[in-house]
């Protein structure tokens, strides 16, 4: 979607992943679309890879094929959403999740088939009675990620707990599968010198989708999610000001997010559309871009404030915060290899201080890459602008006057300066 890192850093770092990245958990408004379930199940033809022939017309948010879709990473907020969507469109659905007691407690999995499964456990996903048992599954929808965006989480999941499953469907006779991705992974490409671990770690694994030739494919890239760009809206509505991060010249990065149901809507349609069968869709929602300011802005409208209070962070403080950081982790990993102990030094010991520093480095260098990933979204825009590229009706004013009246779910990866007792105390303050 990425990602929902710096809720622990608390650094003023935070803001900017909170207000762009693509996080983890959410919530699952009403349908942006209308949804029928009049669809014949999709006839099934042999090529090079196997193509569904759907009986009657594709129709954006409602053409359901009837095959049985299993969605892993069905635990974060865009998973749940997709599942839901899922269920709404009449798709026998598989949501595979962490803790299934827990879930058989939230309202947004009903309808559809609990299942745990270790993603990270390529042996077992395809065992009889487990999610990729052959024969039993037709779609394949990812909304795997890592919750943090170090490079060990990025490469543990983004690219090979999503290989598993892919490799997994594959084995188990799947016709197509849809993968979420995400826009940013455009930098990866090019090889832009702030381009992320995250970045290359979806890129790759987009690569392993396009290599293989048993199953039809959907990449979906999405800008931003709302819930991603509503972190500040309680402590605004508590007085504080709407911080944004300054590029200069009056400057600051622009996007038009999607809403979850709408993302989710768009991700259950290329099951059924042809015309995204092997393709690349780069997606934002309705709005046109929309500056960080001008998000400010439109909260404290929202809010009835009578005037946007508005604070500006100069971007320089990115390159002090990771180049501070990643000296640190630099220093750390070299007193990690030292070895001019004098003999009388213990061999445990050593071996604890060699430990203990290399600890250290890497959680300075995971640091240092969370202010990378920050200063990336303070500066890149993260925009459509072809309208094919845009999808839905709920716009990002609809989905502030909504949480300003119902409060939004609270989730500690993505909602950075808002706290339970601060969303409860605003969904009381509007009865």
């Amino acid at each position: 979607e990425g990602g929902r890192i710096y809720a622990r850093m608390r650094l003023p770092i935070a803001l900017l992943l909170a207000q762009c990245t693509a996080g983890a958990a959410g919530y699952v408004g009403g349908g942006a679309v209308s949804r029928s379930s009049g669809f014949a199940p999709a006839v099934m033809t042999s090529s090079r890879r196997r193509s569904s022939s759907v009986s009657m017309k594709f129709v954006p948010g409602e053409s359901c094929t009837g095959e049985k879709v299993v969605v892993v990473g069905a635990s974060g907020y865009i998973g749940k959403a997709v599942v839901r969507e899922s269920v709404a469109r009449g798709y026998p659905t598989v949501a595979v999740v962490r803790d299934v007691d827990r879930a058989k407690s939230e309202k947004k999995f009903d309808g559809a088939k609990l299942m745990k499964a270790d993603v990270c456990d390529a042996a077992s996903l395809g065992r009889p009675g487990m999610p990729f048992e052959k024969g039993k599954i037709d779609v394949v929808i990812s909304c795997l990620a890592s919750r943090t965006g170090s490079k060990k989480d990025s490469y543990a999941i983004d690219y090979q707990a999503t290989l598993n499953c892919l490799n997994a469907a594959r084995a188990a006779g799947a016709r197509h599968f849809v993968l979420l991705s995400a826009f940013c992974v455009k930098s990866a490409e090019r090889n832009d010198k702030y381009a992320l671990q995250f970045q290359y770690a979806k890129m790759e694994l987009e690569a392993k989708l396009r290599e293989q030739t048993d199953m039809t494919y959907s990449i979906i890239r999405p800008t931003a999610f709302f819930k991603s760009v509503s972190g500040q809206l309680e402590v605004v509505n508590g007085g504080a000001p709407f911080v944004y991060f300054d590029l200069g010249g009056g400057k600051c990065a622009t996007c038009n997010p999607i809403s979850e149901p709408d993302l989710a809507a768009a991700l259950v349609d290329t099951i059924a559309d042809k015309a995204k069968e092997n393709a690349l869709w780069n997606l934002g929602g309705p709005d046109e871009g929309l500056s960080m300011r001008q998000q400010g802005e439109l909260v404290a409208d929202v809010l009835g404030k009578e005037e946007a209070k508005l604070l500006g962070v100069p971007i320089g403080i990115f390159d002090v915060i990771v180049d501070g950081l990643q000296g640190a982790a630099n220093l750390a990993g070299k007193a990690a290899r030292f070895d001019g102990f004098p003999e009388s030094v213990p061999q445990w010991a050593r071996d604890q201080y060699a430990q203990t520093m290399a600890g250290w480095a890497q959680s300075l260098e995971d640091s240092a890459e969370f202010g990378r990933i920050g200063r990336y979204y303070a500066v890149e825009d993260m925009l459509t602008t072809d309208p094919a590229d845009k999808y839905g009706r709920t716009t990002l004013r609809q989905h502030y006057e909504r949480i300003a009246v119902e409060g939004q779910e609270y989730d500690p990866y993505t909602s950075v300066f808002g706290s339970k007792a601060s969303k409860e105390a605003l969904k009381e303050a509007a009865k």
